[in-house]
């Protein structure tokens, strides 16, 4: 008997059955813990001590993207500590047990904190590999840990060589962000026009919206600013694992998670506090002369996640993944049918974070238990960093 992808799915469906909450539509088996890590270590940094272990406990592992060389980027945001010794780093995926290993991306030098912060990279949480230009695009959110305000030029893009780490261009975001309120979130890539899309969560001020980027130009523009489409929802609070992230000063997130149709004419859109994904075409973000008002009625409401979100992607197919962190889980929105589902969910992923597509084919994501950093839960000795990966049925 021919065993096909839909049978294979079908078998998973069974077999699997605990990890799914929906008809087995998807092309994609059911979750599988890719790696696993107790803590952290650095090249280059205190080992064995004292400071290492905190070091360790204060730097959630959340975003992921894999280079044309198939290696693993990752980001550790300083926004539980400034002290961690690189934000934008080189995982070893060689490495299948014990503490992840990490190499400063592109270099423990530039990733310094306290010089030169219009150069250095501060607070990295969302960055892009861009497959066709060989490049990876680092958002810097420029604040770290402690601050209340992003120092002068700190909040940019610095534009790198995958290869060798060398800078092909900084671009500054000052003119149209926050250094006050800006949460400077995600990040992705029109990689044929080079034109760069940002979600700013206005996580300290509320005050969320859309940067569009030309990186032939270095012009920079701010979009649907404060739009209700990117802003956090009213009544909604932000859950994950049962627990009200911080209810005595609760966590209001806007737009988080971005992502482009393959073909790059549509954008996509999730807010975390909140609980419906959006889309606008990308030929109307880049047209000037629209204002907020008129792009507003080209936002379409794709329907209610079902829960949180964080980290979004487009299969090859054009469906859209989200991570649901309310339900530990992986929603799918088909773009055929418009419907929207939850695919699978596991007790055992804390917090779902950037989701990524491999060059095979498989998705991959990070399971950060944010929500756990952010509220100081995480005890030494007990960080636990994932990477879980959905593979591609063939």
């Amino acid at each position: 008997m021919k065993i096909t992808s839909s049978l294979t799915a079908a078998i998973a469906a069974v077999l699997f059955g605990a990890y799914s909450t929906s008809t087995m539509a998807s092309e994609y088996g059911p979750p599988e813990l890719w790696r696993s890590y107790n803590g952290i270590t650095w090249d280059g940094a205190p080992t064995n001590t004292e400071n290492a272990a905190s070091l360790s406990v204060n730097a959630p592992i959340a975003g992921l993207h894999f280079g044309n060389n198939g290696r693993a980027f990752v980001s550790t945001p300083r926004v539980v500590s400034k002290d961690l010794p690189a934000t934008l780093n080189i995982l070893d995926t060689s490495n299948t047990s014990g503490p992840a290993h990490l190499k400063a991306f592109p270099s423990v030098e530039r990733n310094a904190v306290n010089n030169r912060p219009e150069h250095n990279l501060r607070s990295v949480l969302g960055f892009y590999t861009d497959k066709t230009n060989g490049w990876l695009w680092a958002l810097d959110m420029g604040y770290v840990a402690g601050e209340t305000e992003a120092p002068a030029g700190a909040q940019k893009i610095v534009i790198y060589s995958q290869r060798t780490g060398r800078v092909i261009k900084r671009i500054p975001l000052d003119s149209v962000a926050n250094r006050k309120t800006s949460f400077l979130n995600d990040i992705v890539v029109d990689e044929r026009r080079k034109i760069a899309y940002v979600s700013d969560s206005g996580l300290r001020g509320n005050d969320a919206g859309l940067i569009v980027v030309d990186f032939m130009s270095g012009k920079t523009r701010r979009v649907l600013d404060r739009d209700t489409s990117v802003q956090p929802e009213k009544d909604v609070e932000t859950v994950a694992e049962g627990i009200n992230i911080l209810p005595g000063y609760p966590l209001r997130v806007g737009i988080n998670g971005i992502a482009l149709s393959p073909d790059a004419s549509i954008l996509y859109w999730a807010v975390t506090t909140g609980k419906n994904a959006h889309s606008i075409s990308t030929s109307a973000l880049r047209n000037k002369a629209l204002t907020d008002v008129e792009l507003a009625k080209q936002v379409r409401n794709l329907g209610d996640v079902g829960g949180n979100t964080d980290g979004i992607v487009t299969d090859a197919s054009g469906d859209l993944y989200l991570t649901d962190i309310t339900r530990s889980g992986i929603v799918r929105y088909e773009t055929s049918s418009k419907s929207m589902s939850l695919l699978y969910k596991d007790e055992r992923i804390h917090w779902p974070d950037t989701i990524t597509r491999s060059a095979e084919g498989d998705f991959f994501f990070t399971s950060s238990a944010l929500h756990k950093h952010f509220m100081g839960s995480v005890k030494l000795g007990e960080e636990r960093y994932d990477v879980w990966r959905l593979p591609l049925l063939k």
